[in-house]
């Protein structure tokens, strides 16, 4: 009898794992015959500038995975907000810009988008020299959680989208701190492909990210918004919405960096812009 149940508890647990790959892949089955509306198409292309910059192939899957996110995530209006299918399609596509050629699963752990009509307040605490915890409130235009939700202020995941070029997207931004905490609390090291591709990027993105500490303690000025040094969690997802609105930029001045980015996304957003 406690064998049968171990054997019970084990194909639940097996059951549990392998479900989002079943829901995911039958959801893709049924997407693949069905045709991206018109209505979606004409939003895509009058809210998503980098959209239109895209090659037909990816413009093509980008649609594709705007549908199947679209079909899978749950968006929720908050304070009084109400979901449209604009708010849909403007942050999935958005969000799927990052998932173009990369090999795993939609998100599998994001459930829910949650969806303010403005920034937000959020009760913290602050903690001074000399150790004092005092309450404060943090105003902010998004969040990602690991328990399966992004946060997200409508006004500025619209704004981060209609610029794709000034290096700043809260949407780019918040999801790339969801594959980052795709193996775990956010550590500015997603899932790579070998451990030798672990030790480069490590190598790469610790001298980068002490570079940019250094220049702004000197006053010089960088690329990436001074947020990327808070740590290294923040400079990958600061430095991904660079990789996207100013890739050449990026190539430019700093091509090992790029180079790790277009290898784990495997895109080269610099050749859109040409």
């Amino acid at each position: 009898m406690q064998n049968s149940l171990i054997v019970i508890l084990m194909l639940l647990v097996i059951a549990a794992i392998l479900w989002p790959v079943w829901r995911q892949r039958r959801l893709k089955q049924q997407i693949a015959g069905t045709a991206f509306p018109t209505p979606w198409r004409k939003i895509l292309k009058r809210q998503l500038p980098l959209y239109n910059s895209l090659p037909a192939d990816l413009q093509l899957k980008l649609k594709k995975l705007i549908q199947l996110f679209i079909a899978e995530k749950q968006f929720i209006g908050c304070e009084g907000l109400q979901i449209s299918d604009e708010i849909k399609l403007n942050i999935a596509a958005q969000a799927c810009l990052l998932m173009l050629n990369r090999p795993s699963a939609l998100y599998p752990n994001l459930r829910s988008i949650l969806v303010y009509p403005a920034a937000y307040l959020v009760p913290g605490q602050q903690t001074d020299a000399a150790g004092v915890v005092s309450n404060n409130t943090e105003m902010r235009l998004g969040e990602s959680w690991q328990q399966g939700k992004v946060v997200l202020s409508w006004p500025d995941s619209l704004q981060g989208a209609a610029d794709p070029k000034d290096g700043h997207n809260v949407v780019l931004h918040e999801f790339a701190h969801q594959l980052d905490q795709e193996n775990g609390i956010a550590n500015g090291a997603p899932f790579l492909a070998s451990t030798e591709a672990y030790r480069v990027w490590s190598q790469v993105l610790t001298a980068e990210f002490d570079q940019l500490q250094q220049q702004l303690k000197l006053g010089i000025p960088t690329l990436f918004n001074p947020y990327a040094a808070t740590n290294p969690a923040e400079f990958f997802a600061v430095t991904t919405e660079v990789f996207f609105e100013q890739p050449q930029a990026m190539q430019q001045q700093h091509p090992a960096l790029y180079q790790q980015l277009r290898q784990f996304y495997r895109l080269d957003p610099a050749l859109w812009q040409q």
